[in-house]
């Protein structure tokens, strides 16, 4: 029986062969009883052909009673192509915008998926959380070793408490010391992640006591770069800021923890008893059955009992704490939320015109499909037709998208440093749809008899006007967008940080400690470094500082004001050891008092140097120089001068209180050196690295870099700089689609008036008065397009504000300046088509049609 229906459904020929075979039995049983009622032969058969109906339809209604057959699926494909090969405009111009739509949504709601959406690579990574102190500089800072034990034992809420460093090391090599990334964790970090090593094993509990060896995990990059992938690894030494690390394990390949990366060495905590020393961040697993916020409470109420036992060092620091997820895409979720936004109008941009374009084709073909269905094609086999050309079309636009979105893809990977994992959405071929919705298969003969004279229908004006409306108010929310972010950025960039970062570059250093074990020994190390720097060819100056501008405001120290009574607030200010060459370095402006000299030395009393917020919030109304402030009882320091402010935090960060000490007073064996040069700063960074090996071999000497780009390359302005170029790039795309879509219409609509402009010219209309009446229809949707969008960009600036900076949601300029933009761009785009309407002869326009 199968292969009966088979036979039937792939058998052509025997099929139709069949079909007349049946329809003429089933006439002459018809003609047959008429006859046998008393009716003529001849008239017999007239009723009988009446009755039976049109053979035609018949034959196809039989056809479809069989169902899916490969044949009319070929024959739909082949009459598709063929369509498309007749209108190459229309095939070329649909698959390009389809294209660029399916490119920038699949490139972008793949990264968004991959960071947003799919979970952390971690055994129930939504249970975990990341623990911080908070202090009146700000929510989320480091703990101290003595604070997370109490956090461990005394909360009820966590079933797993550890803590990490994120800070690199110094790793001893037979050239010396070498920096390398990697990270501090407590011995049951990874059992808290979930994650087991795929060699060795991990730490034991208690392997983080200070008694315990020292030991340490490694990744599987470094155990591929370092030592090849050799697994006799395990049980090898490598001596990490001075002490021996045995490697007991490697991390599985797909392994990261963002928090701490880059980092190759995850070696075991060494623990410490100073509660003022914080350095730690915690991670913790939730208990089952217990909430967020529950847990948050718990460790409020510990540290607030913290605060109480230890009001010396614990006084006004809280407990803060996000879910591990929050941490890990929260500095660029905004960006991931705009441009996954931007990508939703592009597309549905993209839609809008391609239902532009659909709607335009159907309309051209009204008198091709009122014929066919006059000769027996059915409403189906005419809506299965368009759905074959319009998942070619799909086929076509989707596959070239794809292929482009590989490319979108590795460029998104270079404006977002996250790994990307591919997720491609399903295109759903929603476009075959619409010309079905316009194609009205009961009005066959109304298509027969307006097929003459193709006039616009009022339904398609409407419809189309509408699109266009919906294009240019999208295109007009992105291109707003662009401009907010374009000149936020411009303001980050021009914002004031209190140095001149021109012609600056700069390294970081690393000597040995038990080398340079005495105070003495360390200030005259940079000293040395200091000449040597400064005997180079076009340096102007060298700087010494233990801390840069431009990065997280952390390194603090409490402090009080000699001479003023205690009064229960706790202060606590950035603090930094500099050179007297580093203030001249950045340029920055003294504004009272003196900066230091080579006299601040440690044989000298302690001196220090105020910021401008320092200095107006605890010293208001008065010159704080000549009076003094102490760290402790032991440590007071004399107020010698108040520069202004340096950007000490991130760019978009307010200016918060700092001190400045000299490097000679207390000087260290890790620093960095800043060297401002006449010539090009790039250019001196391998005489400078060159220099400063000459004066120590064994010294670590990394991070060779400019001030430029280190603002270039600050998590600030690389949020920023990537939203605007982002955005930008949609609204280019997004204007580049509305202004085709406005072209389309406005083209389309001159073009089935072609007679009435032939009219109208005739009988003595101007061609002034064509170009008024195409330009009144397409300035009517730009106008709407333009208000629409315009509110529409205020409210979705309202959203993004978060990463606007000195800028305001509602910026009159940036609005009128892109709302002047797309109506003189989109003016141009209808100028063409009613040029070319005036442009036609009156004999030409009336012989068009």
């Amino acid at each position: 029986m199968m292969f009966g229906k088979l036979g039937r459904i792939f058998g052509r020929s025997r099929f139709r062969t069949e079909l007349e075979e049946e329809m003429a039995f089933h006439r002459a049983q018809m003609e047959q009883e008429l006859a046998s009622g008393g009716m003529s032969p001849k008239e017999a058969r007239r009723r009988a052909a009446v009755r039976f109906g049109n053979p035609a339809r018949v034959r196809e209604q039989s056809q479809e009673v069989i169902g899916f057959r490969a044949e009319s699926v070929l024959q739909d494909v082949r009459f598709a192509l063929r369509q498309l090969r007749k209108n190459p405009g229309f095939a070329i111009t649909a698959t390009a915008i389809l294209a660029l739509g399916i490119t920038s949504s699949v490139a972008i709601f793949a990264f968004v998926d991959a960071a947003l959406i799919k979970p952390l690579p971690y055994e129930h990574p939504g249970r975990l959380v990341q623990l911080f102190e908070s202090i009146p500089l700000g929510p989320r800072f480091h703990l101290s070793h003595p604070d997370y034990l109490d956090w461990k034992r005394e909360n009820k809420t966590f079933s797993a408490l550890n803590v990490f460093a994120p800070w690199g090391f110094m790793m001893r090599t037979p050239d010396g010391l070498r920096q390398t990334d990697g990270a501090r964790v407590s011995d049951g970090f990874f059992r808290t992640l979930g994650v087991n090593p795929i060699l060795g094993r991990d730490f034991y509990y208690g392997e983080d006591r200070p008694e315990a060896p020292r030991t340490t995990l490694i990744t599987y990059a470094a155990w591929q770069k370092r030592y090849g992938g050799n697994p006799k690894v395990l049980g090898q030494t490598v001596v990490l800021d001075n002490d021996p690390y045995t490697i007991i394990g490697v991390l599985p390949r797909e392994f990261s923890f963002a928090p701490a990366e880059p980092a190759d060495f995850w070696a075991i905590l060494k623990p410490n008893t100073c509660r003022g020393c914080h350095g730690l961040f915690g991670v913790a697993r939730l208990r089952d059955g217990l909430t967020f916020d529950q847990a948050f409470a718990d460790v409020k109420g510990i540290a607030e009992r913290l605060a109480k036992q230890y009001p010396d060092s614990n006084r006004d620091q809280a407990a803060y704490m996000l879910p591990l997820s929050d941490v890990i895409v929260g500095d660029i979720r905004p960006v991931l939320l705009v441009v996954m936004s931007g990508a939703g109008l592009l597309m549905l941009i993209a839609s809008v015109n391609i239902a532009s374009l659909l709607l335009v084709k159907t309309e051209n073909r009204k008198r091709e499909m009122a014929v066919r269905g006059a000769l027996g094609a059915s409403p189906r086999r005419l809506v299965r037709q368009f759905l074959t050309e319009g998942m070619l079309l799909a086929l076509i636009g989707g596959a070239t998208g794809v292929l482009a979105a590989q490319q979108s893809m590795r460029m998104l990977s270079s404006l977002i440093p996250k790994d990307m994992m591919a997720a491609m959405p399903f295109l759903p071929g929603l476009f075959a749809f619409i010309p079905m919705v316009r194609m009205r298969f009961g009005a066959i003969r109304e298509g027969l008899s307006d097929a003459g004279r193709a006039a616009t229908g009022a339904g398609w004006r409407r419809f189309g006007s509408n699109l266009v409306v919906v294009e240019l108010a999208t295109a007009l929310v992105l291109l707003a967008g662009a401009g907010l972010l374009g000149k936020s950025l411009y303001r980050l960039l021009h914002t004031d940080i209190g140095m001149q970062p021109d012609h600056i570059a700069m390294v970081r250093v690393d000597a040995q400690p038990e080398k340079y074990g005495k105070p003495e020994l360390r200030a005259a190390l940079g000293r040395e470094i200091e000449r040597r720097a400064g005997a180079l060819p076009g340096v102007q100056s060298v700087g010494i500082t233990t801390k840069l501008p431009i990065e997280d405001a952390d390194w603090t120290t409490d402090f009080f004001i000699v001479g003023k009574p205690d009064d229960g607030v706790h202060r606590e200010v950035a603090y930094r050891y500099v050179n007297p060459g580093y203030m001249p370095t950045l340029k920055t402006r003294l504004l009272s008092g003196r900066y230091f000299s080579e006299d601040d030395d440690a044989s000298k009393p302690r001196v220090v140097i105020l910021n401008h917020a320092m200095a107006k919030q605890y010293f208001p109304g008065e010159d704080p120089v000549g009076k003094r402030i102490g760290l402790d009882s032991k440590t007071l320091l004399l107020v010698v001068g108040v520069i202004n402010d340096i950007q000490e935090g991130q760019l978009d960060a307010s200016p918060r209180g700092a001190i400045y000490m000299p490097f000679d007073q207390q000087p260290s064996s890790s620093f960095i050196v800043l060297v401002r040069t006449a010539q090009q700063d790039q250019s001196l960074l391998p005489s400078l690295q060159a220099t400063l090996h000459q004066v120590d071999g064994a010294m670590a000497i990394y991070e060779p870099t400019t001030m430029e780009q280190k603002i270039h390359d600050a998590p600030s302005t690389y949020l920023h700089r990537s939203a605007a170029w982002l955005v930008s790039g949609f609204a280019g795309m997004a204007l580049l689609l509305g202004v085709v879509g406005l072209y389309g219409v406005i083209a389309y609509g001159v073009s089935q008036r072609t007679r009435e402009i032939g009219v109208r010219m005739a009988l003595g209309a101007q061609r002034g008065s064509v170009y008024r009446m195409v330009l009144r229809e397409a300035g009517r949707l730009i106008a709407a397009g333009v208000a629409i969008g315009t509110g529409a960009s205020i409210a979705t600036a309202m959203l993004m504000r978060k990463l606007l900076f000195g800028v305001h949601a509602w910026d009159a300029g940036t609005l009128c300046g892109v709302a002047i933009a797309l109506g003189a761009i989109s003016l141009l785009a209808s100028f063409m088509p009613a040029r070319r309407a005036a442009s036609v002869s009156p004999a030409e326009a009336l012989r068009a049609e």
